[in-house]
């Protein structure tokens, strides 16, 4: 049987959750709160991303690489080396490629 959830639990997962719908709170964090509160859940995984992908996502928000590094809050260069193939994106910066796949460049502005 399913422990019964406090107050303040059941509080913080409707902040969360309120933040994470409005853009507050990326994937990511909000994975780790609701995690964190509510016990062991399977977690999201970032699926891998090709560079062509990350190129057309880019385009379709039309900015340049060097706007597109500033939202993500990475270089210029990374970003240049992720759409030539030569890098991977890992962590951080491939969830937020992955919230950008599924939700559209104007969920991380």
């Amino acid at each position: 049987m399913a422990k019964k959830q406090s107050r303040l639990t059941e509080a913080l997962l409707e902040t969360a959750e309120g933040m994470h719908r409005t853009g507050l709170l990326n994937e990511a964090e909000y994975s780790k709160i609701t995690v964190g509160l509510l016990g062991t859940q399977p977690l999201p995984t970032a699926k891998p991303i090709s560079g062509s992908e990350i190129r057309r996502m880019r385009m379709r928000a039309r900015v340049s690489q060097a706007a597109f590094a500033r939202y993500l809050n990475l270089t210029p260069g990374y970003i240049s080396q992720l759409e030539r193939g030569t890098k991977q994106p890992k962590g951080s910066a491939l969830v937020l490629l992955n919230v950008i796949r599924r939700k559209g460049f104007e969920a991380i502005l």
